[in-house]
């Protein structure tokens, strides 16, 4: 017997549905991780972090979490140019539910 509710509930207006939908992907959580870790990174730091990601699809990553608010792109005026990836604001606070995310795979890990 399916409960009457799920019959009107819509998973994509969730609060879960909408920050999956920042973090979703292969790369963003461990980007966020990696900034979280270690910000400021440069954009070769975390290519070297996360092995073997194209330039492409890190680069698109990034712009995705920055128009989301979540990475925030600082662009130094050199030559070569230098560019600084850190945690906006708004990213810092979702390190606590990325945070959870390790403990438990700590805790589960072995099991």
């Amino acid at each position: 017997m399916i409960a009457p509710f799920i019959e009107r509930a819509n998973f994509e207006d969730t609060g879960f549905s909408y920050t999956l939908s920042l973090i979703a992907g292969r790369y963003k959580p461990v980007i966020l991780y990696c900034l979280m870790e270690f910000q400021p990174v440069r954009f070769n730091q975390l290519r070297r972090y996360l092995k073997k990601v194209s330039d492409k699809t890190l680069s698109q990553n990034l712009k995705e979490l920055e128009a989301d608010g979540l990475v925030a792109r600082k662009v130094y005026p050199e030559i070569p140019p230098k560019v600084e990836y850190s945690l906006t604001e708004r990213g810092a606070s979702l390190m606590t539910v990325l945070d959870q995310l390790c403990v438990w795979g700590e805790e589960h890990r072995y099991k």
